[in-house]
């Protein structure tokens, strides 16, 4: 009943054990039936004993084999009938679930068909990194011969110590030091036990949404706004709201008159993604009064405020917060890289508990590690002088897309959200499709992202998301000379 191949490329122990699981399975070896001792069926191969031993252990340990005092082994009489008897209607059974496709796909979760999925946004599929991509650092500018040797230094300081679970809210150190920058950078009120490390900024919204949100919970997004936020959002169960945005930011009146009563707002107000405004003082005012007057929540992400050009770091909206109403979520995947996997919540006081009990039950807290190590890297001074130098460089970089867009587009387009963050955005004036241009565009090595597809509404602006840290200065003119084309070839 089995053959083996010496030459073959399965090894002889997976030959054996294979030979035996779709006896088993097919019918041919029935409950009860002895197997062969494995003197006996090595030297009938005529191979080593080794290998049948090892056979036959796995299909012990699976359970297709059991040994029986006196008897030696025998298949085992617990698998079901389905896959042990060789009665013809038990096997065309087998045969007929093999075969026949099943009617329409399988049930899984109905939060799993709410977003998008990634075959939807091509743009986001293409091998490397074209020129424009959005959210991508400059890569080679990162100090990683210097990381490299903290890491390096992390690693012969490793002791037994180390491999146990870490602290649930993140390594206190960082904790405190992330407190400190936030506190003279981003004037926050916050100190290190209200801060949560987590693995990146799309972690910190479902931490969120789970602590927050009820499913049928009414949540205020910007429009157009963060696709993956609302995402997050609606597999919660969230039922979203969309806001226009202004040039000074989201419009509070216009969510107060849509639902006055949401359970929380979600806002990027330093630097808006993805038209770029930042939120006027008046609005961050009226924001926090509509959240006190009704308990409403507001989840801050402020995912790239290290880079304003114009004008220094605008205050966050928790730093003017004066009855603790606002998450605020930021990440490291843009002052550094997005591998890291390294983001923080300043939570309110009491919340706390809610949201430990909440990450308890996802991933028991983030990997130590590499937070000692960007503990080392802020504490040396290697941080700030590494965002220094990219706001130089982004800064230049900028310029240099926006005279490029100037030069090449005209009055194509209109652009808007230029003053800060890793991105701007144009809007299109001539009614061209902007899904259709960013499909045509990755075949000349662009990755725009089209504008319609971050707008809930039925009637969206057309236009593209262009991002520039990870795109060099000298690719940027070409790379807009080739937009234009696509443009003008609409």
């Amino acid at each position: 009943m089995l053959a083996v191949d010496g030459k073959g490329p399965k090894p002889l122990y997976r030959q054996i054990y294979d030979a035996y699981r779709m006896a088993i399975v097919e019918g041919s070896l029935r409950p009860g039936q002895r197997i062969p001792s494995t003197r006996v069926l090595a030297a009938e191969l005529g191979v080593s004993r080794f290998p049948v031993l090892s056979a036959y252990d796995q299909l012990l340990a699976e359970g297709y084999f059991e040994s029986r005092v006196g008897a030696g082994t025998v298949v085992s009489s617990s698998l079901p009938d389905l896959f042990t008897s060789s009665a013809p209607a038990s096997v065309a059974r087998l045969l007929a679930a093999r075969s026949v496709p099943r009617p329409g796909p399988r049930p899984v979760a109905h939060r799993c068909s709410l977003p998008l999925h990634r075959e939807m946004f091509p743009w986001l599929l293409g091998q490397g990194f074209g020129a424009f991509a959005v959210g991508q650092v400059a890569f080679d500018q990162f100090p990683l011969r210097v990381w490299s040797r903290l890491v390096a230094r992390h690693c012969r300081k490793m002791d037994a110590k180390s491999l146990h679970y870490g602290d649930q809210m993140g390594v206190k150190t960082l904790r405190e030091t992330i407190a400190s920058y936030l506190r003279t950078a981003r004037s926050l009120r916050c100190e290190a036990d209200q801060i949560m490390i987590v693995n990146g900024s799309q972690q910190a919204l479902e931490l969120s949404a789970r602590v927050l949100f009820d499913p049928g919970s009414r949540v205020w997004v910007e429009e157009p706004g963060y696709h993956l936020a609302r995402a997050v959002f609606a597999m919660n169960g969230c039922h979203l709201v969309p806001v226009p945005v202004d040039e000074e930011g989201l419009d509070v009146a216009e969510g107060i008159k849509r639902y006055r009563k949401a359970r929380a707002a979600f806002v990027t107000p330093s630097h808006q993604f993805p038209l770029g405004v930042t939120m006027s003082a008046s609005r961050r005012f009226q924001l926090l009064e509509w959240a006190r007057n009704t308990g409403s929540w507001i989840i801050e992400d402020d995912y790239d405020s290290e880079y304003r050009y114009e004008s220094s770091p605008i205050t966050s909206l928790q730093g003017i917060d004066a009855h603790a109403r606002v998450i605020y979520i930021g990440t490291f995947s843009k002052v550094l890289f997005p591998s890291l996997r390294l983001g923080y919540v300043v939570i309110p006081a009491d919340l706390v508990d809610a949201f430990l009990a909440v990450r308890r039950a996802m991933d028991l807290g983030s990997p130590s590690f590499y937070q000692k190590v960007l503990v080392d890297f802020i504490g040396e001074g290697h941080f700030g002088r590494h965002i220094r130098r990219m706001r130089v460089l982004y800064h230049v970089r900028r310029g240099v897309l926006v005279a490029s867009v100037g030069k090449e587009l005209g009055s194509m387009v209109e652009v808007v959200g230029s003053e800060a963050g890793m991105h701007l955005t144009v809007n299109l004036q001539n009614g061209a499709s902007d899904v259709r241009i960013a499909e045509r565009a990755l075949s000349h090595n662009l990755q725009i992202w089209p504008l319609s597809l971050h707008y809930l509404a039925e009637a969206p602006r057309q236009g593209f998301i262009l991002g520039f840290g990870s795109t060099p200065i000298e690719e940027i003119p070409c790379s807009v000379r080739k937009l234009r084309n696509l443009l003008e070839a609409k």
